[in-house]
């Protein structure tokens, strides 16, 4: 496996164990840090290679990337969730919505506007996929619908 594939999954890793980790801490009694520090040592992870005939592949997350990604998002969550509701418009609100699928697209909004030297296909796309690790319907449409709408408008 090629070390541009390599870093790709790392990046992707990342962004689901952010997603998770501010998932986590709106529930649990840790603290961000806390959770941040404890998924850094649980390291490796095993991805599902379909090119590789479903052989699992162990990958550790960007962790840089993951952490900021995560402190981002908790430091800047007001001003995401106003953009995520300018979004939804009035006839869907983020009150009714999961709680984890909201987390997916405040995460992939935060990286729309945050990280411009990151291609917004690249993220959309991940988010899609983090999405579809959790959910089995129709939300990977959702979040591909509303974070290509919102990256189009933040980064016009």
């Amino acid at each position: 496996m090629s070390a541009h594939k390599n870093k790709n999954f790392s990046k992707r890793l990342a962004r689901l164990s952010a997603v998770q980790a501010l998932f986590q801490s709106a529930y649990e009694e840790e603290s961000v840090d806390e959770i941040l520090a404890r998924m850094a040592l649980e390291g490796q992870t095993f991805l599902n290679d379909e090119e590789l005939e479903g052989e699992d592949i162990p990958e550790t997350p960007d962790i840089d990337l993951m952490r900021a990604l995560v402190l981002g998002v908790v430091e800047h969550q007001p001003a995401l969730e106003e953009v995520l509701d300018a979004a939804l418009g009035e006839d869907r609100s983020k009150e009714r919505m999961e709680k984890l699928l909201k987390t997916i697209l405040i995460a992939g909004i935060y990286e729309l506007y945050y990280c411009p030297e990151v291609a917004s296909g690249i993220i959309i796309n991940d988010y899609v996929d983090v999405t579809r690790a959790f959910f089995q319907g129709k939300e990977s449409k959702l979040v591909n619908a509303l974070l290509d709408r919102i990256g189009k408008k933040l980064r016009a």
